[in-house]
């Protein structure tokens, strides 16, 4: 038998495999999204009630199949698939479980049941893994709840940021640490830096997610290959304080807050222009961006003024500049119409680089398996970042999806998420093999 029949046998055993696991994926996804209704859509609530559902049906699916199920300090659950070298780094799959507000039901969750399905593939072939193979359902990466990102991966790494445990939910202004000890958590341990993983002790952090840009879709191809996942810096709850005044004022008078906030938006604007016309990828948000409901009206000159921002690129010396620029564009905003910024509790996340040495792996992989990739960029934030962060080997995958995320429209399709399974269950089989 030559090497290219043996391949091609291997490759058609894992499509076989994993094409034999769509019936109970098809049943997983339709419970997840039957016990979290959000009306629109889904809402699936950080260390709230439907996140919790989300993870004890996890946990109820993994003991069913036999996999050995932890919890960490964060309440983070593990299914482990054990190897046959205890000692060995172990290799983690995973994503999240939460939602944003009436969102979609395969954000994050495709990436918990494609560990799921890896670990099925490797039983049905018949291979004891060298070293333990995890599915992580990760809690809480949706910053939109705590305001914070990656606090379920950068919790069980020991990175959280100081002072985060004190973040309060948006909606009904739990402290997070409260929030986490409710689901079993141990902020204690968290806030003393304690770590469930080690990442010396991960061989790598793989994680599979549905576009959040049609691109896959304008490239009639099924899957992606991550190229990297970007960092990005925050503030939450910026304020512009300047005077109220009565809609007749002259301009020379004016201390107008919102005509502030629209001219930093306009030179951030022009920046990102700038930054991408020179081929760098950068993306700009104002999520909030509105004057006080308390007393603005049609006629008075708003004096307060309130938004978030969001920037993020793939290089921090261009996340570096572009906030410099902002600083200095904001002194000169506040000198002009005698207004004052307060930008509020700062947050970031760092660059996420792909390991180009599983990225090239997985690339393979699909070209064994017959199936059309493409190589793209993340345009949102993952727990794969917090991970390499951390120093632990990151990739990730990429499968089409119609209409976005973080809405009720994800439009995933189970064959094209089994291609992507199909592409990471045959890397990792020869992994750990």
């Amino acid at each position: 038998m030559t090497a290219a029949i043996r391949t091609a046998l291997a490759a058609n055993a894992i499509r076989d495999a994993v094409a034999a696991q769509r019936a109970w994926v098809e049943s997983l996804f339709d419970r997840l999204a039957a016990g979290s209704r959000g009306e629109p859509g889904i809402t699936r609530d950080t260390y709230g009630e439907g996140e919790t559902f989300a993870h004890r049906l996890f946990a109820e699916h993994a003991t069913a199949h036999e996999l050995r199920i932890t919890h960490d300090l964060a309440a983070n659950t593990y299914a482990t698939l054990p190897g046959s070298d205890p000692d060995a780094p172990r290799l983690l799959i995973g994503s999240h479980l939460d939602s944003v507000p009436h969102g979609g039901n395969f954000d994050g969750a495709a990436g918990v049941l494609a560990g799921l399905v890896t670990i099925a593939v490797l039983r049905a072939l018949g291979i004891t893994p060298r070293c333990d193979v995890t599915t992580m359902a990760v809690r809480a990466e949706e910053s939109v709840w705590f305001q914070v990102s990656y606090i379920g991966s950068r919790s069980a790494l020991g990175t959280l940021p100081e002072g985060a445990l004190e973040a309060r939910r948006i909606d009904d202004g739990r402290v997070l640490a409260d929030s986490i000890a409710a689901c079993g958590g141990d902020p204690d341990a968290i806030r003393r830096g304690e770590r469930h993983l080690d990442p010396a002790a991960i061989r790598a952090f793989l994680e599979v997610h549905i576009e959040q840009a049609p691109s896959l879709v304008e490239s009639k191809l099924p899957v992606a290959i991550c190229t990297g996942v970007p960092g990005n810096f925050r503030y939450p709850a910026a304020q512009i304080t300047g005077r109220h005044d009565h809609v007749g004022t002259p301009r020379r008078f004016r201390r107008d807050a919102a005509m502030a906030g629209a001219e930093l938006a306009m030179v951030l604007d022009r920046i990102w222009e700038e930054e991408e016309a020179a081929g760098v990828a950068l993306a700009v948000t104002f999520g909030r961006f509105h004057t006080d409901p308390a007393v603005h009206g049609l006629t008075t000159v708003p004096g307060a003024f309130a938004f978030s921002l969001d920037v993020r690129a793939y290089d921090q010396a261009v996340l570096d500049r572009v906030e410099q620029r902002m600083l200095a564009a904001i002194r000169e905003i506040e000198a002009s119409r005698r207004v004052s910024f307060e930008l509020g509790k700062r947050a970031s996340a760092a660059v996420g680089p792909v390991d180009p040495a599983i990225a090239n792996g997985l690339e393979a992989s699909a070209g064994r398996l017959g199936i059309q990739t493409m190589r793209l960029g993340s345009p949102a934030s993952h727990d794969a970042a917090a991970f390499a962060a951390a120093g632990v080997p990151i990739a990730m995958l990429f499968v089409r999806n119609e209409h976005g995320s973080h809405n009720p429209l994800e439009a995933m399709e189970i064959g094209d998420f089994l291609d992507a399974c199909a592409v990471l269950a045959d890397w990792v089989a020869a992994e750990v093999a």
